[in-house]
């Protein structure tokens, strides 16, 4: 049984990966603020004696003997990321130096839940590791796309400065039950507009693509990437199917049965025109890993927990 610290633990992915490392039989400390985390995702672990919650916001020192530590702490969504940009970069990068410096104290293996957002609007089809991004540093979405790209040289530094035992992941564009029913990414958005016939928004003409990763498989990757040994990271996980934003639109109407119109809207600024990783790394670093459910597949298990919340909480405008 080891002790783990889940930062960001209430959240989509984190109440999925602290659920799965308890099935695993470990002890969870899953450590959160709430400000897109939400108690519903994880009250039904709430019974179970080697899982605790503690309040905190990662911007401040937290002290805890564990093994490991998963850095999940920051917003992902562009509506929650923006609203306070400052926050967001402070999440990043202070709550990254805080947890390596737990992990330098403790000697813990620390994971940064990084995101393909390193790589900006890439200029490279697909994206590998070794891509340097192609990054606006004063854009609106800087404040999430630079504050990850210092948190993952904090975590280099803090290796090989310190001799810290870190492991770095690059996520792709992951969904899945317990996304946030306001949090303006694309997968939620079309499902909950679909739900209540309502028009589906397109930016632009559609025709921008992204690869879409159920959050199962990214949970099995990061457990995979969290236990292997002499390998650090950085390393791509993600589902390398790319489809564009219009067939995801039309994929959404068709399983829900929905009424809804497409209606397009203006770009947003920097978002990016092509998102599909390279996942070469992963399968050979993490035990042949790949993901396992395709997108039909995915959709219907999150239209179903979507479908389930509208009539527990009502109608979302």
């Amino acid at each position: 049984m080891k002790k783990i610290l889940v930062t960001g633990g209430a959240g989509f992915v984190g109440s999925h990966l602290c659920e799965r490392l308890l099935n695993e039989g470990n002890q969870v400390i899953c450590l959160d603020n709430y400000f897109t985390g939400d108690k519903r995702n994880i009250i039904h672990l709430m019974d179970n004696h080697f899982f605790e919650v503690v309040r905190h916001d990662v911007i401040m020192p937290y002290f805890v003997e564990v093994d490991q530590i998963y850095n999940l702490a920051c917003p992902a969504s562009p509506i929650h990321y923006q609203y306070n940009p400052i926050k967001t970069t402070k999440t990043s990068v202070m709550g990254a130096i805080n947890m390596l410096g737990l992990a330098k104290r403790i000697k813990a293996r620390v994971l940064q839940a990084s995101t393909s957002e390193v790589y900006g609007d890439p200029e490279v089809h697909p994206q590998k590791e070794d891509y340097w991004g192609h990054v606006n540093p004063i854009g609106i979405r800087s404040c999430y796309d630079e504050g990850k790209r210092c948190a993952e040289t904090l975590f280099m530094d803090y290796h090989n400065q310190n001799k810290v035992d870190i492991k770095i992941v690059r996520i792709f564009n992951t969904y899945g039950p317990k996304m946030h029913p306001s949090d303006g990414r694309v997968v939620s958005n079309f499902i909950i507009q679909a739900l209540q016939n309502q028009d589906i928004t397109v930016y632009g003409d559609g025709l921008q693509t992204r690869s879409f990763q159920y959050v199962d498989d990214l949970v099995e990757a990061m457990i995979r990437m969290m236990n292997t040994e002499n390998f650090i990271g950085p390393v791509n996980v993600g589902n390398p199917n790319e489809f564009t934003i219009l067939e995801l639109a039309q994929k959404v109407i068709k399983l829900t049965n929905s009424n809804s119109k497409i209606i397009y809207l203006p770009m947003p600024q920097d978002d990016p025109t092509q998102r599909r990783p390279d996942i070469s790394l992963a399968k050979e670093k993490l035990n042949n890993w790949k993901p396992e459910i395709e997108l039909n597949e995915g959709l219907v298990k999150t239209i179903s927990y979507f479908d389930n919340l509208l009539k527990e909480i009502g109608p979302i405008s």
